[in-house]
Formats: structure tokens, sequence, C-alpha cells
């Protein structure tokens, strides 16, 4: 067997050779597997995300099933806000819910440190997924701190984060110590998951696009940079940086302190990549067809497919993904035909 270090896709990561192109999908950890449906049944998220061998099971199965070339470790964003006694739950068909939302600076005050021990459920599945994977990696990951921030805020989804955005520039002094607490929460997350022996992270800022360039900058870019630097100092794990509707903010991103780019379905592989290397220069892509094309059948899904690969071919370090996560009415058969279409082609 070889190491895991040798895959395909931690070799994308660095970009190096590869003998194929990997692919893995956002969200590939349950939504659209009925083996997912009958294991979770009455099994609320964050109960399930807090039991090691149902977690290690979740993450399997796409495994199992499509053969991709990384696992992600099943989670959600918000636990480790909820591992550090932040009153949330995740509503079916809505997402996070919070109790008592961030309205004031007492608020922010009362904002609980992360303990890792508080994540300790967290690292126990991580190393039991470890030594089922073998030679395949996982990935864990956690939410960028503007991302996170909006859903404390809002008290959950919103579509335009009017208070996140009010508060962002009406008392700057509160937003960089809400944000700052919300950078070193989702850093030990990532601490506890690479100790425990993940092999990369990514660090998703769902709702970074809702932001002008300027305001990114200002607002969410340096602690998102805070969170990627805490990580660089261990073991060299390659982190990788995701938005939706980010195409503006590709340079600034990177520049966060990403070693691969996540590119949702917005722009061209090549469009994306040209943006990241002006700033930063070359780093790795990832991503990036529509999820929604994949619910098409596969005689017009797999020329989009085709589209994309011949897309990454010319990019150093090109891992097929889908622009955002599996949907859950997708097909996984048509997932599992992605895979063998991505595994089988030739630039």
């Amino acid at each position: 067997m070889l190491p895991v270090g040798s895959s395909d896709f931690l070799r994308a990561c660095r970009g190096l050779p590869v003998d194929r192109t990997p692919v893995w999908f956002m969200r590939q950890a349950g939504r659209s597997l009925p083996e997912y449906r009958a294991v979770r049944e009455g099994i609320a998220m964050l109960d399930a995300c807090a039991r090691p061998d149902l977690v290690t099971e979740i993450t399997m199965q796409p495994v199992r099933r499509y053969g991709v070339d990384a696992a992600v470790l099943y989670s959600d964003i918000v636990v480790p806000l909820h591992a550090a006694g932040v009153d949330v739950r995740i509503d079916a068909g809505v997402g996070p819910v919070l109790a008592h939302p961030i309205r004031s600076a007492a608020d922010v005050d009362a904002l609980p440190i992360l303990d890792p021990e508080a994540m300790s459920a967290v690292g126990d599945a991580v190393r039991l997924l470890v030594a089922e994977l073998g030679h395949v990696p996982l990935i864990g990951f956690a939410g960028a701190p503007f991302t996170l921030a909006s859903y404390l805020i809002e008290g959950g989804p919103s579509r335009h984060h009017e208070r996140t955005k009010s508060l962002m520039i009406a008392d700057p002094g509160l937003w960089d110590a809400l944000l700052s607490r919300i950078a070193d929460i989702a850093a030990t997350a990532l601490i506890v998951q690479i100790d425990a022996g993940v092999s990369a992270v990514q660090l998703f800022d769902s709702w970074a696009g809702a932001l002008s360039l300027a305001d990114y900058d200002t607002y969410a870019a340096p602690y998102s940079a805070r969170v990627l630097s805490a990580v660089a100092a261990h073991a060299g794990v390659p982190r990788i940086h995701f938005g939706v509707g980010t195409g503006e903010l590709l340079g600034s991103m990177a520049a966060a302190g990403a070693d691969v780019m996540g590119v949702d379905f917005h722009l061209p592989l090549g469009v994306a990549a040209a943006r990241i290397a002006a700033a930063v220069g070359s780093r790795p892509v990832q991503g990036n067809l529509d999820p929604a094309l994949v619910l098409a059948p596969w005689r017009a899904l797999a020329p989009r497919v085709d589209q994309m690969l011949a897309e990454g071919a010319g990019l150093p370090g090109y891992i097929a993904n889908l622009g955002h996560g599996v949907l859950p009415q997708t097909d996984p058969d048509q997932l599992a035909r992605i895979v063998d279409r991505v595994h089988a082609f030739e630039a």
C-alpha cells in the first residue's frame, strides 16, 4: 500500500506531477446517499457529529461508493461553536440557528473560547478514519471567520447579511473583537484535526461573496489569514481556501495564506487561476463543476465534465471538484460517473 503522502490528491495540492487527476466532492459525506439517510435516521446533525463511530461510517461511505481520491470529514462548520458552548442547533431545511445572536460588546465578551478537549470526539473520529482509510487522505475543515460571524450575528442563514454588514462598518472595534475570537476558535478546531491526523484542511467562507473586494480586504481577509497562519505551523498540511461567489476576491483570498484555491462555478478555471497568479503567483486550483448540472442526464453532463477537465489540464496541481457542495437530490450514480470520467481523462 502506498503511503498517504504519495497520493495524487496531496501531490496536486503541492503542485507536483500526478498519475491521474484527483477528484473529491464537497459535501460528499452524506447529503445524497441512501446509506447516509439510513444511518442518520432519527439522529440530529450535531448529535451525529459527536459520535466518532457514526462520523467514521458516514465519511467512509462515498469513499467506498465512488473511489474518490480524498475523504472529507463528516461535520459542520458550527461544530466548533457548539463544542465551545454556543447555543446553536441545525434545523433541517434551514441550517444553523442561534438561540442568542450577537448584538453587543457584552455578547462578544460572553462568547466562549474553544478548549481543544471539547473537540475530543472530532479528534477520535479522525484517528479512527485515518486508520481505516489507509492510503486515502482525509480532509478536515472549518468555517472562515466572516461566515461564522454572519451566523452568530444574524442568528441563522441570511440572504443579505444586513445586521452583519451594519455592525461591521458601524463598530470596527467590536467587529475586530468578534472576528478575532472566532478566528481563534476556527484555528483551534483545525489544529485538533491536524494533530489527530488529517492530511489537508479546507477553510470554507461560504458567505464571503456577499462582500465587495474593499470590504473583504478590510473586514474578512485579516481574520482568515489569522486562521491559516496558525495552521501553517502544523506539519506543513496543505491549506485549501474556498468561497462562493468570490471571483472578484480570489487574489485576496489566496494572499490570506492558501496553498490551494477552491474555485466556484461562476468563473472558468483558467480565468480564476490567472487572477490568483497575478496576486500571489501560481497556486493549485480546485473545482468547479456547477452542482446543479449534476442533476442533468449524463449525455448532457458528460461534455461539461470534459470541459472542466480540459480547462484544468494545463494548470499545475489541478484537483477536480464541484463548484460548491453536492445537492441533496443528486443521483449518486452521477457522481460515480464523474469520478470515472475524471480518472480516465488524458490531456
